[in-house]
């Protein structure tokens, strides 16, 4: 087995500004490339204009990340950065304070994530729909 393996998810995320548990497909990927080992797990978005975040899912965290990712980036037309959609600016300065990528831990094989925590894609980028986040395991 390689130390190093990686794979490319394929995503479409949608019309609207979306956050996008990709815990699942990283748990199966880890069964494959980790094969019960340690070592670490990096998520990278190639992206320009989204974010990977770690943080809990389905209780209302995801929505309040976009409420305030609206907040400090507002879709208006203050931005120099004006191809695209209406405020789309926005969506390139994303990856600053949601960055592109994380590193986490494995151990024995298995995402090291605390209890309520979920790896997540973040998009405001209402323009592009079509995704690819890396999975890559050193171990």
């Amino acid at each position: 087995m390689s130390p190093f393996t990686t794979r490319v998810l394929d995503l479409t995320t949608g019309s609207r500004e979306t956050v996008t548990d990709l815990t699942s497909e990283c748990t199966a990927f880890l069964h494959e490339a980790a094969n019960g080992r340690d070592g670490l797990l990096n998520v990278f978005v190639p992206h320009a204009t989204a974010g990977v975040a770690v943080l809990e899912t389905g209780a209302g965290s995801d929505d309040d990340l976009l409420a305030i990712l609206r907040d400090l980036l507002p879709a208006d037309d203050r931005w120099r950065h004006r191809h695209g959609t209406p405020g789309h600016g926005r969506d390139h300065v994303l990856p600053a304070l949601v960055a592109p990528h994380a590193t986490l831990p494995v151990v024995g094989g298995e995402l090291a994530l605390g209890t309520w925590q979920s790896v997540c894609l973040v998009d405001t980028n209402i323009s592009n729909v079509n995704r690819q986040v890396r999975l890559s395991f050193l171990g």
